[in-house]
């Protein structure tokens, strides 16, 4: 299925490959998660290391300051390991790795914004800002982010993980309303 093409400096291109079956990958996500917790003892989250990350740089900065607060000192642990060989930092740096392979492997890496017809690159870029932001704010205040309270705190029938994912899928669609024209 890897289809060649011709660009116009007469360069042979790949198409890229269909997206996988949702259902499947879902599937297979919670396979992951299984895994997780099996080899682990803990599920999947990806907040926590960059709590980490930023509680180290705090850290090198203003150790005093660290060393006195109990939100830095929670990632810090008890100074005698290193707070960045957490696991879910190399959870993350193996997302985002994982990530590019894949999308090497698909043919689907290239420089593009994903935008509609009557929005700027610019917009659709502080859109994306506003919005991670704002979801990097709510996952501190939740005490996780998606995967940690959807995925994993759906899977142990936590109360507040799907209290979480309904109120992500509700808010999703309550503003799809009012953002719908930028993307038709």
């Amino acid at each position: 299925m890897n289809s060649k093409k011709e660009n116009s400096r007469g360069e042979k291109e790949f198409e890229p490959k269909p997206y996988s079956n949702p259902y499947l990958v879902g599937f297979g996500l919670g396979l992951i998660l299984l895994a997780a917790f099996l080899v682990m003892g803990r599920g999947l989250g990806a907040s926590g290391a960059v709590s980490t990350v930023v509680a180290v740089g705090v850290e090198k900065i203003a150790p005093e300051h660290a060393a006195k607060n109990n939100f830095y000192s929670e990632y810090l642990g008890d100074g005698t390991s290193n707070p960045l060989k957490d696991w879910l930092l190399f959870e993350v740096i193996g997302v985002l790795v994982g990530g590019f392979i894949s999308g090497a492997l698909a043919h689907r890496i290239k420089r593009t914004t994903e935008k509609g017809p009557n929005v700027s690159v610019k917009t659709r870029l502080i859109y994306a800002f506003v919005g991670g932001a704002m979801m990097g704010f709510a996952s501190k205040l939740a005490r996780g982010c998606t995967s940690g309270l959807a995925l994993t705190g759906g899977a142990v029938l936590s109360l507040g993980g799907w209290a979480f994912m309904l109120s992500v899928f509700g808010g999703g669609y309550a503003v799809a309303y009012f953002v719908r024209r930028q993307w038709l």
